[in-house]
């Protein structure tokens, strides 16, 4: 099975994180927080913006980014608006890591300095007043690029009227 895992650094908004949550638990993939953070995780915009999808996820706290990669092994992506590659031309390989950072000043430099080959971007006009996306749609945006890369696995791919099927939709149009 391929896992994806999400990777917050820093995160500063609760609501925010609690999207993310909500995408990672609709998903399947594991979320990862690196502290600190800009809010309690008992913050109830934080559990609001997750709604009742907590019990689904797979979290893990981190002290910061050393204690993160001593732990974990796997391929690293770091989205960036400061990046040369876009995210949709990356082959993404099992036991992925996307990382994000904090709304206001994203990914220290450093780490994106010392990892080039492995820093991408999502496309976006230039223009100054639009700094970047907002965080829990840019996580959306990757996790599903991944995903879709994978054939989405283990998700499901096909929905269900409730009142008639798709059958007969099909019959009545033609």
């Amino acid at each position: 099975m391929s896992v994806l895992n999400i990777v917050l650094v820093e995160p500063e908004i609760p609501q925010n994180t609690g999207n993310i949550a909500r995408t990672c638990a609709a998903t399947g993939a594991r979320l990862h927080i690196i502290e600190p953070m800009g809010f309690t995780i008992d913050d109830k915009k934080l559990k609001r913006a997750g709604l009742d999808y907590w019990h689904l996820l797979d979290i893990t706290y981190y002290k910061n980014l050393d204690d993160f990669f001593s732990k974990n092994k796997g391929n690293f992506y770091f989205f960036t608006t400061k990046a040369l590659n876009r995210y949709s031309d990356v082959k993404y390989e099992d036991n992925s890591y996307l990382f994000f950072g904090k709304e206001t000043k994203g990914l220290p430099e450093d780490l994106l300095f010392n990892n080039p080959e492995n820093c991408v971007r999502i496309p976006m006009i230039n223009n100054a007043a639009a700094r970047s996306l907002n965080l829990s749609n840019s996580v959306a945006i990757a996790a599903y690029e991944v995903l879709r890369q994978w054939d989405f696995p283990e998700l499901l791919c096909e929905g269900k009227l409730t009142k008639f099927n798709w059958a007969d939709a099909e019959d009545a149009s033609r």
